[in-house]
């Protein structure tokens, strides 16, 4: 007789409090069990050191006809450590909310490797900038130029040596082509401004942050979606990226980008 021997199954609840165990004591304000009660899942993505890229849907209003979609991402760069702690605060007021007006996917930390390198760092465990991974046109000619001559080869900003070489971009990549969103919301730290690229109204101001273009780089997600897939990308630079915006700043930052997107975001793909 042959035994068979049957792989364990995981619980989603189970591998979800194992991530939390590992992000939580690196994020500024976030607790193990508000990350637990999130109900992230995990993803078909990994970083290349297989951690899996957690996200999150969130169920509609069927009574809205023309739904936007909104792609949600945090933690692109694993040292703007508010960057992911802040979407985390907001994935609390949807679970709180219940149904939405939009149709949501949140990544609230798309480098992890990068969080939980003994000292987090920009980049990823590969030493790639992931916003400068992207396959922007002429990237081969560009990325790479535009890193040795603007940065004097900046190792926080290396591209790679090929566009969407990393796991992680990838997945970013995939996941823009499948969930085809109508806007993606992208949250950084340190500038404390907004940002847009592609065709959309820029907002005057989320909360305290104002717009204020900081500027379009070779392989970055706002050059290639929003530039060249005409998705708008909204990327949304706190202040700090380690010391937390106060409650009410977060809500009002929150409260702001939903009349942004309600008044200027049409729904393309339905």
């Amino acid at each position: 007789m042959h035994s068979t021997v049957r792989a364990e199954v995981v619980p989603a609840t189970v591998k979800l409090h194992q991530w939390c165990k590992q992000v939580t004591p690196r994020l500024p304000k976030v607790s193990l069990n508000e990350c637990v009660l999130s109900k992230l899942a995990p993803s078909d993505g990994r970083s290349f050191k297989a951690i899996p890229l957690m996200t999150r849907d969130f169920p509609i209003d069927p009574h809205i006809k023309k739904v936007r979609r909104v792609l949600l991402i945090g933690g692109i760069h694993g040292d703007e450590k508010t960057a992911t702690a802040v979407v985390f605060k907001w994935l609390a007021a949807m679970s709180k909310s219940g149904v939405q007006e939009f149709q949501w996917k949140v990544a609230p930390l798309v480098n992890p490797d990068g969080l939980l390198a003994a000292k987090s760092t920009r980049v990823n465990a590969r030493g790639v900038d992931l916003n400068r991974n992207f396959p922007t046109p002429d990237w081969d000619k560009e990325a790479l130029q535009y890193w040795a001559k603007k940065t004097k080869s900046d190792p926080r900003r290396f591209p790679g040596k090929k566009p969407i070489s990393e796991p992680e971009s990838k997945w970013i990549h995939d996941t823009i082509k499948s969930f085809q969103p109508d806007v993606i919301i992208s949250v950084h730290a340190p500038f404390g401004v907004l940002d847009l690229d592609g065709p959309a109204q820029p907002p005057t101001r989320f909360g305290r942050l104002h717009f204020n273009r900081v500027g379009v780089y070779p392989g970055s997600l706002g050059n290639y979606s929003g530039m060249h897939q005409d998705i708008p990308v909204l990327t949304i630079e706190l202040p700090h990226a380690l010391v937390m915006p106060s409650p009410s700043e977060i809500a009002r930052i929150w409260q702001d980008m939903q009349i942004w997107i309600r008044q200027h975001i049409s729904a393309r793909k339905n």
